[in-house]
Order: structure tokens, then C-alpha cells, then sequence
């Protein structure tokens, strides 16, 4: 049997999170491209989800995409992000979640740098950096 997320009542977190936050992460929505904190930063630390804390996404593979979102290589484990099908906007994306609390992050595009090849393109507004 498949483990159980964790659950999350939408009123609590309307009271927690911004209004961008929570409309990133639980109505799936983009914040605009080269807007968020982490886009240019380069400092040494992991990524957490914004809503459960778990830890996402490691400065060690982030990388310059010129997308305007921060992007990945790679999460920080396998079983830290999970993704689904996207046919929304009238496109074909593959959608990436936080694995703990299905929070919505980003897409995932396979024309990232080796070694994987795929760019997680991540919103800065769900993410939480803790410096190394």
C-alpha cells in the first residue's frame, strides 16, 4: 500500500503563506520569469519546500538556465519531487511536486546539462534556501 502525504487544510495555509505562495503551490501558477529570490543567487545550501519543509533541490545542482526561474539538474534525492502530466495552456509539460505535500514547484524539461540532462525549472517563490 502506497504511503499516505501528508495533509494539508487549505484554510491553515491561506493563513500561513502569502497570497503568491499559496496560489504557486496549490493553484499552480507561475510567478513571472527573472521575479523570484533564488533566480541569479549562488549561495551554498538546500532548497526546502516552502509548505512542509522537506528538502527539494541542492545549490551544488543548480545551474544557469537563462530561463528565469531557478533550475536544477537534478532533486536532491529521487524521492524528494514527483511529476505528473501537464496539458494545460494548450502545452505538453511534465509538472514537478513536492513528494511530501503535492505542492506544486515547476516543470521538468529534458534539455538541462549533464549528467541527467533535464532542467527542474523551479518557482523561488515555493522554495526556502538554508545556507550551508
Amino acid at each position: 500500500m502506497p504511503e499516505k502525504k501528508l495533509s494539508y487544510c487549505e484554510v491553515r495555509l491561506r493563513e500561513t503563506l502569502t497570497p503568491e505562495q499559496f496560489r504557486i503551490a496549490r493553484e499552480q501558477a507561475t510567478e513571472p520569469p527573472f521575479s523570484g529570490e533564488y533566480c541569479n543567487t549562488k549561495t551554498p545550501g538546500v532548497y526546502h519546500c516552502v509548505v512542509c519543509g522537506q528538502p527539494l533541490f541542492s545549490s551544488e545542482h543548480k545551474f544557469d538556465s537563462g530561463s528565469g526561474w531557478p533550475s536544477y539538474y537534478q532533486p536532491i534525492d529521487d524521492q524528494a519531487v514527483e511529476t505528473q502530466d501537464d496539458t494545460s495552456h494548450g502545452m505538453r509539460r511534465t509538472e514537478v511536486h513536492c513528494s511530501e505535500c503535492d505542492s506544486h514547484l515547476g516543470h521538468v524539461f529534458p534539455d538541462g546539462p549533464e549528467p541527467t540532462g533535464m532542467r527542474y525549472c523551479i518557482n523561488s517563490t515555493v522554495l526556502k534556501l538554508r545556507k550551508s
